[in-house]
């Protein structure tokens, strides 16, 4: 048989599985969309609201959390950032920027028993301070490292 003729086949059928599975109402939009972001959190304008809508009033400092961001950006629309969270029961890890039109960056849930690592890349306008938020056990954590932005970024 030929291999891509296998390859049609095998799509076109998860495709009309997919299809009969929404039609039959066993799968929802909503149970694939992200529904439950924090819009707020996410729309707000400084670090203070911010830190507000995502219920962090005042975080404490941690030697248990990681944050680990290149000390100059090259490129500042892309800049690779991890944090690493060694506290027991964390529940979710944030990133935020200060200086950027609006702080918060990304926003991880993580489930129970999930190691408390992640990483991924942000964008950034300026030279700025960036901030690890991270909730364990109900409790709120920061730490903060400055990274130089030498070209480009959000603001150009």
């Amino acid at each position: 048989m030929n291999p891509m003729r296998r390859t049609v086949l095998k799509s076109t059928g998860s495709a009309g599985l997919l299809a009969l599975l929404a039609t039959a109402g066993f799968l929802r939009p909503s149970d694939v969309l992200a529904n439950g972001w924090n819009k707020i959190a996410f729309d707000s304008k400084t670090m203070a609201e911010t830190l507000k809508a995502l219920g962090a009033s005042t975080p404490a400092s941690s030697d248990a959390i990681q944050l680990r961001a290149p000390d100059i950006a090259e490129n500042g629309a892309v800049v690779p950032i991890a944090v690493d969270s060694k506290l027991p029961g964390t529940q979710s890890i944030a990133v935020l920027i200060d200086k950027n039109p609006q702080p918060l960056a990304a926003s991880f849930e993580l489930p129970s028993g999930t190691e408390g690592t992640v990483t991924t890349r942000v964008k950034m306008g300026q030279t700025s301070d960036v901030y690890a938020l991270v909730r364990a056990d109900g409790k709120f954590y920061m730490v903060k490292k400055e990274i130089k932005v030498t070209l480009g970024g959000c603001g150009g």
